[in-house]
């Protein structure tokens, strides 16, 4: 059953398949101090559902394993900067954002696959998760065998690196566990430790999410630090500096199971800042762009403008103030300071 289960979730489009049992997850006490030392920030929403990460049975009561799964996203044809939009007038956006909401694209193949396990052995409960269920997905992906946890704390394969997501299908089957990844194969490499703009990791390991660029133009929804903001750069919505330096990254990856986007790697942060609410939503409906909300988008797209340091923003920009939301006029008179010292916003 086993070969046969993983066999289907290739067939799927999953590029990794690996089984844990269902057991309290290794890294929970480590989890823990991350929360005590304030690096979630301003997402409440871990420490409220901290807890439930203890062990898989709080998503599926009678679970026995877990099934992880990894999708690739990357599109290798492309260099970092040009996959980015490094250099074009236009902003970056992380990799895994250039595709469709892939929290609706894994829903659709766990339930298939649910679908599947329960056609085979009858009276199996099985419930698929992405990450907005609460599990500790990189500790079991370890456990499952699918890779080791680098020191930017991401899951790290050694055939697909690092740019994969994660998703599992819980199940009250007993089966045979894969052997656990052990170790790890960073070495003495701290690319990803140096090229971090805004020192996002206070030691190996450990990420310090009120510093990290993905949190800031994402979760984050309230101001950009000042001092944080010349670090974002033309970062419009996440981060790959970390994997992009990653010599695991640097294998070929022909064929990425998520599909991808290409109207999402260049995004002209000036069209941005004209959008209004009802326009970005449909913009960039059935994307994950929607979770920095237009807020967060109008922000962040201010804030790439004034760290570009193109005058021929600052139309635009003075424009965008007449938007009814303190955080984005901030924003905004921010931009225009870095672009016109001397002027008034």
């Amino acid at each position: 059953m086993e070969n046969r289960l993983k066999a289907k979730a290739r067939e799927l489009g999953f590029e990794l398949a690996g089984i844990a049992r269902a057991t309290e997850a290794d890294g929970f006490a480590r989890y823990r101090e991350w929360l005590d030392r304030g690096y979630a920030g301003e997402m409440e929403y871990l420490y409220r559902n901290a807890e439930p990460r203890r062990h898989p049975e709080s998503i599926l009561g009678d679970v026995r394993s877990v099934l992880m799964l990894g999708m690739t996203y990357a599109r290798s044809d492309l260099a970092p900067s040009e996959a980015a939009g490094e250099g074009n007038g236009r902003a970056r956006v992380a990799k895994y954002a250039q595709a469709p909401d892939y929290h609706e694209f894994f829903w659709d193949k766990l339930n298939t696959l649910a679908a599947w396990l329960d056609a085979e052995v009858p009276g199996a409960q099985s419930h698929g998760v992405t990450d907005s269920a609460p599990l500790l997905e990189r500790d079991f992906a370890r456990r499952a065998g699918l890779g080791w946890v680098g020191k930017n704390t991401m899951l790290l394969n050694k055939e697909q690196g690092s740019f994969f997501l994660l998703s599992a299908l819980l199940t009250t089957l007993e089966l045979e566990p894969d052997a656990a990844f052990e170790g790890g194969h960073c070495g003495t490499c701290t690319a990803c430790l140096d090229a971090c703009p805004t020192g996002a990791f206070p030691e190996p390991g450990w990420l310090d999410a009120r510093r990290c660029i993905s949190y800031l133009t994402i979760e984050l929804k309230t101001a950009i630090p000042d001092d944080l903001r010349p670090a974002v750069g033309d970062w419009l919505f996440g981060c790959d500096i970390c994997q992009d330096v990653c010599p695991w990254n640097h294998r070929p990856n022909p064929a990425p199971g998520l599909p991808h986007r290409p109207d999402l790697v260049q995004i002209d942060p000036v069209d941005l800042l004209g959008m209004s609410p009802d326009v970005l939503r449909q913009r960039f409906k059935g994307t994950a762009l929607r979770r920095a909300n237009w807020r967060g988008l109008l922000r962040n797209a201010a804030i790439v403008l004034g760290n570009r340091g193109d005058r021929r923003a600052l139309p635009a920009l003075r424009d965008a103030l007449k938007w009814d939301d303190d955080v984005v006029r901030e924003a905004c008179e921010w931009a225009i300071r870095q672009l016109e010292p001397d002027a008034q916003a």
